[in-house]
């Protein structure tokens, strides 16, 4: 993958505002480029501000649509893509095979990338080390309800596979999950962890953000 990473931003040319700063050497960090409120719209972007990320595969899925010319199937991959140091992204492609889905499942999720605060928010443990999460966090996706607690050090992940793969990408140790509502979907299951994650950041004041 670091190969297809490099081959990709060497005929890599700028079309965005922030792209070209970004190209420039003038926004070197995602914190900077969000304090700024600007926009990922090119995933050569966190490429390069992330050069560590990591891919992972959530779910493949066959889906159906009716058509005038009969039934139309796809193939829909979920991806989540993450440095397991505080910043993650997922997203999601249709396509009419397997790779294709799966490469643009993957450029979705770098345009979605958030930053994840961590820290020690578990009454148990009070190491004050970035382990966990810092307080409670909740998050949505349709019908499916995801809610992460910081947990103790050495607790270790208590999530299903679905939960774990996001909070260990994101940088998380140990916490504890719940999850209410039809968590077989597993891309909604998926979003809702990952929206979840999202309150750390935006939950908290710009004076915690530095």
């Amino acid at each position: 993958m670091a190969s297809e990473v490099e081959e990709r931003l060497e005929g890599w040319v700028p079309r965005t505002k922030v792209g070209r700063l970004v190209y420039e050497g003038k926004i070197t960090s995602l914190e900077e480029l969000f304090m700024e409120g600007l926009r990922i719209q090119e995933p050569e972007i966190v490429d390069i501000l992330v050069p560590n990320l990591q891919e992972e595969v959530v779910t493949i899925n066959l889906v159906q649509k009716q058509t005038d010319a009969g039934e139309r199937s796809r193939f829909k991959a979920v991806v989540v893509v993450g440095n397991c140091d505080g910043v993650i992204g997922i997203g999601s492609g249709k396509a009419r095979h397997v790779r294709p889905a799966i490469e643009k499942a993957a450029r979705e999720a770098r345009l979605n990338v958030i930053i994840v605060r961590r820290g020690c928010g578990s009454w148990e443990c009070g190491c004050g080390q970035p382990h966990s999460l810092p307080f409670r966090v909740e998050g949505k996706c349709g019908a499916v309800r995801s809610v992460l607690i910081p947990g103790p050090r050495g607790l270790g992940l208590v999530a299903g596979e679905t939960a774990k793969i996001l909070l260990r990408l994101a940088g998380i140790k140990d916490c504890w999950t719940r999850a209410y509502g039809p968590t077989r979907t597993v891309p909604s299951y998926a979003y809702a962890v990952f929206n979840a994650l999202r309150q750390t950041y935006t939950m908290m004041t710009p004076e915690d953000w530095v």
